[in-house]
């Protein structure tokens, strides 16, 4: 059997060493950070996930979905906390059908689970505290650095006689280096892949574009209650829309909340001009003034928890032969507003899975027909999660985006299997995000032309009876 070497042990990689290892392939996955099963978790710089049907459909391939779903809290809806001190709360549930809900679970547990699941699998290696360095695409070999022994470097080279992995000790503090080779490799190491950046070098014409929001984001925290009990609403993402920012809180099975600030790094009100104890204080109680008194720990999270970057990559190809290929956010990172980036990587596991299954003998053909089913999708998606984060800052709290809410229900209601509004399609099924997309305009438009029409004739109607 092909042999695969998988760069990032993330989500999607530990998925992908999963499914990989089901099928017979002999598996290396190598990750850069220290194992998470061992608490090595670095904080503040975590959005809470939330898994949804895609995701779900390609846990439960593998059999570990009622595992994932044993740590998740069910978020039927958004609680909108509109502006104003005393201003009253507003539930907006994401779907007609009550049982449809996300999820929100915490990165580790889940990163936990899908690396124990890859390792159920005998043929399945996983190799921690390896920084990938460089990937030589046409032999399918790349370079490591290994942080967890101190090594001196082996005789390095992608020469004729075949890369080696021997290493030999070195003086204390010196990392070693490493090759791996096998049949192929794929890059799961996320927006700023190593594989990737290898493509880029080594493939004429590689089509590359990254793209960052003004916005910035910060990791807070709402602690849980004294006696373990959550302290606002347990089974909603918690919302605070402000027009131009926002603030978000998940729940976590603690009882706490992980709360996200989304605001821009430049500007009158921005992270560059909120800097003493006093101007963040300042600025809390006035935008969020019923979550201040739930967060003791805010000028501490504030001032030490950094500042992250929201990006949105596309690029092609997405393989390159047989030899290596792109997963997740190496091949199609997308801002976090539509909770949708963690579910399109395990839906590319699942796709991938596919084609090697229908072309066990071709990874050339197996790859081409994966960026072919999955290129469209991931576009449209990195579209729809920007639009999606306007809907979520401006219009939230508005009482036309309620009634537009209201009429999307209400249709889909009275038009079962027929009319299905965007959200729903993206979140509550496995609809192709493109066609997802295609079909909203259409049923936008032909909405927006019936309510026209009628405007029209009673319109006529009234004029007719004067």
């Amino acid at each position: 059997m092909p042999k695969f070497i998988l760069i990032g042990s993330g989500l999607a990689g530990g998925l992908l060493a999963a499914y990989l290892g089901r099928r017979g392939y002999e598996v290396e996955l190598y990750e850069r950070r220290a194992d998470p099963r061992e608490g090595n978790i670095v904080g503040g710089r975590s959005i809470n996930l939330a898994l949804s049907t895609r995701g779900i459909h390609a846990l439960e391939q593998l059999g570990i979905a009622d595992e994932v779903l044993k740590h998740a809290i069910p978020m039927p809806g958004r609680m909108i906390h509109p502006a104003g001190a005393g201003a009253k709360l507003h539930f907006s549930p994401y779907d007609r059908d009550p049982r449809n809900h996300i999820n929100s679970i915490g990165r580790a547990a889940l990163n936990t689970t899908v690396i124990e699941a890859a390792l159920r699998y005998p043929n399945v290696r996983v190799f921690f505290n390896h920084r990938c360095t460089e990937v030589d695409l046409h032999s399918a070999t790349a370079r490591l650095i290994d942080s967890s022994q101190p090594l001196n470097p082996p005789s390095l080279g992608f020469g004729a006689a075949g890369p080696s992995t021997r290493l030999r000790p070195a003086p204390a503090g010196q990392a070693s280096q490493r090759i791996a080779s096998g049949d192929s490799i794929i890059g799961v190491d996320g927006a700023f892949s190593a594989v990737r950046q290898s493509m880029q070098k080594q493939i004429p014409n590689f089509q590359y574009d990254e793209s960052y929001l003004a916005h910035g984001y910060k990791e807070l925290t709402i602690p849980p209650g004294p006696d373990g009990s959550w302290r606002m609403e347990k089974n909603a993402l918690h919302i605070w829309p402000r027009k131009s920012f926002m603030m978000i809180a998940l729940p976590n099975p603690d009882g706490s909340f992980t709360c996200t600030l989304f605001w821009e790094f430049k500007g009158p009100r921005s992270f560059e001009t909120t800097k003493t104890d006093d101007d963040i204080r300042r600025f809390f109680e006035e935008e969020f003034p019923d979550a201040v008194p739930l967060m003791p720990t805010l000028l501490e999270d504030f001032r030490e928890n950094p500042t992250g970057s929201l990006v949105t990559i596309r690029c092609a190809p997405w393989s390159y032969k047989g030899k290596v290929a792109l997963v997740g956010d190496a091949a199609h990172a997308v801002v976090p507003f539509y909770g949708q980036g963690m579910n399109a990587a395990f839906e590319d596991c699942v796709v991938l899975d596919e084609c090697l299954a229908r072309s066990p003998e071709n990874r050339e053909r197996a790859f081409a027909d994966y960026f072919e089913r999955r290129k469209e999708n991931a576009d449209a998606l990195a579209d729809l999660a920007v639009q999606n984060f306007i809907e979520m800052r401006d219009k939230t709290a508005s009482k036309t985006f309620r009634a537009k809410k209201k009429l999307d229900h209400w249709l889909e209601a009275v038009l079962p299997g027929i009319y299905l509004p965007l959200y729903t399609m993206i979140t509550f099924t496995r609809i192709p995000y493109a066609q997802a997309a295609r079909r909203a305009r259409v049923q936008d438009a032909i909405v927006c032309g019936a309510i026209a029409v009628a405007l029209i004739i009673l319109s006529a109607l009234f004029w007719s009876s004067l």
